[in-house]
């Protein structure tokens, strides 16, 4: 019987900041046992990275931190890329749009599913300008600000 794990979900809370996400995709990493016990302790950061197609179209995730475990034997490099999973239409689909200018792919979300998987949820997105940051803060400011009223 197995036990029933609390949710596993770290969030990139910089991605929707400081991009403009269009569209997006769930995929499978490919890890080692180790790693997979370091996500599990929660002792993973995905605000720093990035992913992008190597020579043979296929998608890795790079800076993403992964603390070492302790009580492994073999324990590979924190910042290593890691191989993404996807269906080779959704590959390809993404290498077209990256090829527009200003496109990159962004992880937002990593999370374990019910069948104790890995997964990331990944952004095709376009970068905001410095203006475009300035405006979304504004309109946080205001929605706290009102929120502030109605409770008083």
């Amino acid at each position: 019987m197995k036990l029933k794990e609390e949710n596993i979900s770290i969030i990139n809370k910089k991605a929707k900041f400081n991009y403009f996400i269009e569209d997006e995709y769930i995929a499978g990493i490919v890890l080692t046992g180790s790693e997979i016990k370091s996500i599990r302790k929660r002792n993973v950061s995905i605000s720093e990275s990035f992913c992008e197609f190597n020579d043979n179209d296929e998608l890795f995730i790079n800076k993403m931190y992964v603390k070492e475990y302790q009580n492994s034997n073999f324990n590979r490099n924190s910042l290593s890329q890691r191989k993404l999973l996807l269906k080779k239409k959704e590959l390809k689909k993404l290498k077209k749009k990256i090829a527009d200018v200003g496109l990159t792919i962004i992880p937002l979300n990593l999370f374990i599913n019910d069948s104790g998987l890995a997964k990331i949820k990944i952004a095709l997105a376009k970068g905001k300008k410095l203006y475009d940051k300035r405006q979304n803060i504004k309109e946080i400011e205001m929605k706290r600000d009102i929120e502030r009223s109605r409770k008083k």
